[in-house]
């Protein structure tokens, strides 16, 4: 039997995958982590490169380390050995057939929310890879687009500053100050609403708590 939350992540994901849709989004529920991984799996060619940014979710399901071990060509930065490499990486990512990558915050109508620090992970969302494939957990998604907004700003910005073990004011009170210190994350803040070319970016909802 399953349970309330599993029930009510069904329901809203249900709701979710229809308005994503409706933006020419590709997108599917998966009750569980495992589905998911499936899901990705068939999602990517072999013989594809791979890259990601900011993908905690795609992680927690196993996709990084079954793109690392199948017949994938992969770009990943933590195999780099300097920053310049990492660098050189994350440009090379642009270019690659597949992103992987994850949301901040999700609106129950179908719009993403994500911010970021360098960039890198909202430029390759917005232009350059084949195809995005999002993995986003039903605990990002938010009745509407402010309550999104917030969350990215107020509960994921502060819980990767302190993933990061960097020192800014949110990492201190564990709130968002609207701050300008030098190592702020909250340098790019994207509204994704709409899909062009359709189907270009593809959402795999899991019915689990995911990524922070």
């Amino acid at each position: 039997m399953p349970t309330p939350k599993a029930l009510y992540y069904h329901k809203r994901g249900e709701i979710l995958v229809k308005n994503l849709k409706s933006r020419h989004f590709d997108a599917w529920y998966c009750e569980n982590r495992e589905e998911a991984l499936k899901k990705a799996l068939e999602l990517i060619p072999e013989g594809a490169t791979v890259s990601w940014g900011g993908a905690m979710s795609a992680q927690q399901i196993g996709l990084m380390d079954a793109v690392n071990n199948g017949p994938y060509k992969t770009i990943d930065r933590d195999k780099c050995q300097t920053a310049e490499e990492r660098e050189q990486a994350a440009k090379n990512a642009l270019f690659c057939d597949v992103y992987l990558t994850g949301a901040n915050g999700l609106s129950l109508d179908g719009q993403m929310v994500n911010i970021d620090g360098t960039g890198n992970r909202v430029a390759a969302t917005i232009y350059g890879p084949k195809t995005v494939l999002v993995i986003a957990g039903m605990n990002k998604v938010m009745d509407d687009l402010d309550a999104a907004m917030q969350r990215a700003r107020t509960v994921a910005a502060p819980l990767n500053q302190m993933r990061f073990l960097r020192d800014n004011p949110c990492t201190v009170t564990g709130t968002c100050a609207d701050c300008k210190s030098e190592t702020c994350i909250c340098n790019q803040i994207v509204i994704t609403r709409h899909c062009r070319p359709a189907g270009r970016i593809k959402f795999i909802l899991v019915g689990e708590d995911l990524g922070l």
